[in-house]
């Protein structure tokens, strides 16, 4: 009986020693491209350190903006090699993090998930991204600020309303920053506007919202109808929230 448990412990124990092990260098890497890449790259290095080959069944990343690829097939034991892990930018600016997992046919640890963060700079930052105004009230103008990210330089801006309701006014206000006001024509209706902002040197393009939002209490109409007028109160009403910003 002692024989018979000793042999399962040392089969045991062999089994053990004898499994595959994948052994990563780094599972997250943060990559900073330059102004102008079109592209971020990282790089997984892996080695076998276990006895037995290990095979790779899928290598798969969590957007069509990002390609991996594993360098082999197949790794076997004390063999090293990588995942390439490629972030196609486009017009992506700020902090980006995509993942790739990767399954193999180990054991102990079938699936292993791989984080690549990319901090791309920043050619404009706006503030706020959405100006609005209450249904009814007064159609004053309303300040988008814009200025260039660190070492960027940037003369001077376009912006643009996707609708002739809004009218948007550019302004420099020195070291790199600009102000746009933006006005809508009237408030009576709810019309809303996409601002188109670009740098006059950069392909880059950037955007912020303008809207007209429905008054708390008011009637909607339906899309294509004027809203019918609201009901006269039975008590002196109080004067309307000054109108607000948000980002």
């Amino acid at each position: 009986m002692k024989t018979h448990i000793l042999t399962l412990t040392l089969s045991f124990i062999f089994c053990l020693a004898a499994r595959a092990e994948l052994k990563w260098e780094q599972t997250a890497v943060e990559l900073h491209p330059a102004r102008g890449d079109k592209q971020a790259i990282g790089h997984f290095k892996y080695q076998n350190a276990g006895k037995t080959p290990i095979h790779f069944k899928s290598v798969h990343a969590s957007c069509g903006c990002t390609a991996a690829q594993s360098q082999k097939d197949q790794v076997g034991p004390g063999e090293n090699g990588e995942i390439t892990a490629t972030f196609n930018i486009g017009d992506r600016t700020g902090t980006q993090v995509k993942t790739v997992t990767v399954e193999t046919d180990e054991a102990a640890n079938q699936k292993t998930v791989l984080t690549l963060k990319a901090i791309i700079p920043q050619e404009l930052e706006i503030s706020p991204t959405f100006v609005f105004w209450k249904q009814g009230e007064k159609p004053d103008p309303k300040t988008i600020t814009v200025h260039a990210g660190k070492d960027f330089s940037v003369k001077n801006i376009k912006v643009t309303s996707s609708s002739p309701d809004f009218q948007t006014k550019v302004e420099e206000a020195g070291e790199g920053q600009f102000k746009v006001d933006v006005q809508p024509k009237e408030t009576s209706r709810l019309i809303a506007s996409t601002l188109t902002i670009q740098s006059e040197n950069s392909p880059k393009t950037f955007y912020a919202t303008a809207r007209i939002t429905t008054a708390p209490g008011a009637p909607v109409a339906p899309a294509g109808q004027k809203a019918p007028a609201a009901p006269a109160p039975t008590a002196p009403a109080r004067p309307p929230a000054p109108g607000g910003q948000t980002h």
